[in-house]
């Protein structure tokens, strides 16, 4: 059975995470008095932020349907997830960027370079802690398959909001530390730059990678392949189900909707055939919790 991770849990972890970062960054900051440390500190500010939009668009998620949302507000976490990864590719990659090609074109010399190289290594630390935190969750709803499969396949945009921001963020910064130690011992601040270059260019790949999963879920994807198949075996194996003719699943958040039609075993009079529908679909809501809303249309044997 597919499970799913615990976002809320991936997602304070990277708060502190984002939180710690940028405190060490702002404390670097006000000793060396470097605006580009100073920089740093508003784009770790900017990650926090970025927590706090999925932490909003999970509770918006929870609320109540309504007349005029009658399948619930599920889909609101794909919009703020989307809104995430785009301030990923514009706050994060594109300043880097910038401030890349700014540096290479303008080189200045690393001054107090210890207070970087600390907070840098300081931050790698932080941020494995949140990865390793995202990679438990992962693991309980990736359910054997690969992480490349998982993040093609997964319907949890928080989560994969979370781990590509995580993983950017923690290659990020040990190219940030490659490049501030290179700058360092051959004295050319060129590296520093190609490095900024290389963080920008990782912070869009990472970026454009989410937002592309994100958006198949704003547009409406089934559930997730392997939950899908399950779905299909349970309904094939009940005694009152001939044959299932077709199985259409959406995702709505944390919730999920399907409609089946299906041959039924037997004729038999419509208020027999109703309690039996009844009793498929208070089954099949037993077995997938997630499932709530759910059209059952019966049909017969081909050629009765």
């Amino acid at each position: 059975m597919a499970g799913s991770g615990d976002s809320t849990r991936a997602i304070l972890f990277a708060l502190g995470a984002n939180f710690a970062i940028a405190c060490a960054k702002g404390v670097a900051a006000f000793f060396t008095g470097s605006s580009a440390m100073l920089a740093e500190t508003v784009h770790s500010l900017a990650d926090c932020g970025n927590q706090l939009l999925l932490l909003l668009g999970m509770r918006q998620a929870k609320r109540p349907a309504s007349p005029d949302y009658p399948l619930g507000y599920g889909k609101a976490i794909y919009f703020w997830s989307f809104l995430v990864a785009v301030m990923l590719f514009t706050v994060g990659g594109m300043f880097s960027l910038y401030e890349g090609i700014h540096k290479l074109q303008h080189p200045e010399p690393l001054k107090q370079w210890w207070w970087a190289a600390g907070v840098l290594v300081f931050g790698i630390v932080a941020e494995a802690v949140s990865m390793r935190a995202c990679l438990h969750e992962v693991d309980k709803a990736r359910a054997g398959r690969s992480l490349w499969q998982w993040f093609r396949q997964s319907r949890q945009a928080e989560l994969v909001v979370i781990f590509g921001e995580d993983l950017a963020a923690l290659f990020g910064l040990v190219f940030a530390l490659i490049a501030v130690l290179l700058a360092v011992f051959t004295g050319n601040p060129v590296w520093d730059a190609i490095g900024t270059i290389a963080i920008g260019a990782l912070l869009i790949v990472v970026a454009v990678f989410v937002a592309i999963e994100v958006k198949a879920m704003l547009i409406g994807q089934s559930v997730d392949p392997e939950r899908q198949a399950q779905m299909r075996a349970f309904l094939e194996g009940r005694a009152e189900v001939g044959r299932v003719i077709s199985l259409i699943t959406l995702q709505l958040g944390n919730e999920a909707m399907v409609s089946v039609q299906a041959e039924m075993s037997e004729q038999q009079s419509a208020r027999a055939l109703a309690e039996q529908i009844n009793a498929v679909e208070r089954a099949f809501k037993a077995e997938f919790p997630e499932v709530r809303w759910s059209f059952f249309e019966p049909d017969v044997k081909a050629g009765v």
